[in-house]
């Protein structure tokens, strides 16, 4: 397989993703909601820039799509747009607070049964088929679940809830096909900064401190520039010219990187039990992506 610059694209995305726990736990310190407001209002303005200055003619060009579209289309396009703004930053705060207060192999894990979790809500949202191996493979991620919820089943249930809050943010995204994926993020985090600004002390966020907070500032800038707008300006990239099958395994290595800084890195440990899930979700992996068809990716 020959590798061009759209396979160098999502591998660099996936990787810098992989890595996003270190510049994550240097904010540990920090409350949740305090971090998200910030990676929120960073990434926002760097996207309203990046819009408005070099994207006028795609943003004009979006906008007479949807003017033009049919009140029906119009109505879908807003609540999955609306929705998955919601989706989007419910994972973000989600991922933030598993990371920094319960581990990194519970935020590793959650994105490793991500795009199985999607399948299945892809079958029950969509009426998506499944094909006879990726069912297998659900029931042994079922499995993988049920052995780590033996012992730790708080720990469990917040993987999941992340893994389902982004298979759902995926799921309303694929309702919005044929329209730009950056302009819908940035509607969709504007959104999102409009509930978060008068919500931030709910979310125990204290804008007025955090603004004189330079280490903060800093590291919120490092996760809203090097691990948020790069990382997806390349997958977007990439998507545009490579099958979804290419990309959506080369999404492995993000989780397979989480985990080994996990335990090489942040020296957490494993028991046999969690080991063993672990190694059956690895299987159930292989086996969900086994005969993986590959269609293009719509652009």
């Amino acid at each position: 397989m020959k590798i061009s610059r759209h396979h160098l694209a999502a591998l660099t995305a996936f990787l810098i993703w992989g890595f996003f726990p270190l510049p994550l736990r240097m904010l540990a310190g920090y409350a949740s909601g305090q971090i998200l407001f910030f990676r929120v209002l960073l990434s926002l303005v760097l996207l309203l820039i990046i819009n408005l200055t070099t994207r006028r003619d795609t943003v004009r060009a979006t906008w007479q799509q949807w003017r033009r579209a049919g009140r029906a289309e119009r109505r879908r396009v807003t609540v999955s747009t609306v929705v998955g703004g919601a989706l989007l930053t419910s994972n973000w705060l989600l991922f933030i607070y598993v990371v920094n207060k319960v581990s990194v192999q519970a935020g590793s894990f959650a994105y490793l049964i991500c795009p199985i979790l999607t399948a299945l809500l892809g079958f029950v949202v969509l009426g998506e088929k499944l094909r006879r191996n990726q069912w297998l493979a659900i029931g042994l991620s079922a499995l993988s679940c049920a052995l780590l919820g033996t012992g730790e089943w708080r720990t469990v249930l917040m993987s999941l809830v992340v893994a389902f809050t982004y298979a759902a943010y995926l799921i309303t995204q694929r309702k919005l096909q044929g329209y730009d994926r950056l302009l819908l993020l940035t509607v969709q985090l504007t959104l999102a900064a409009l509930v978060i600004l008068p919500t931030a002390r709910l979310l125990g966020a204290d804008p007025a401190a955090g603004f004189h907070d330079g280490h903060l500032l800093l590291m919120t800038a490092v996760l809203s520039v090097g691990f948020t707008v790069i990382p997806l300006f390349l997958n977007l990239f990439a998507l545009n010219a490579l099958p979804s099958g290419t990309v959506g395994i080369l999404m492995y290595l993000n989780p397979i990187i989480s985990f080994v800084l996990a335990f090489l890195y942040f020296g957490e440990q494993a028991s046999v039990r969690q080991s063993v899930a672990y190694g059956v979700i690895l299987l159930s992996v292989v086996l969900y992506n086994s005969g993986r068809s590959v269609r293009p990716q719509p652009a």
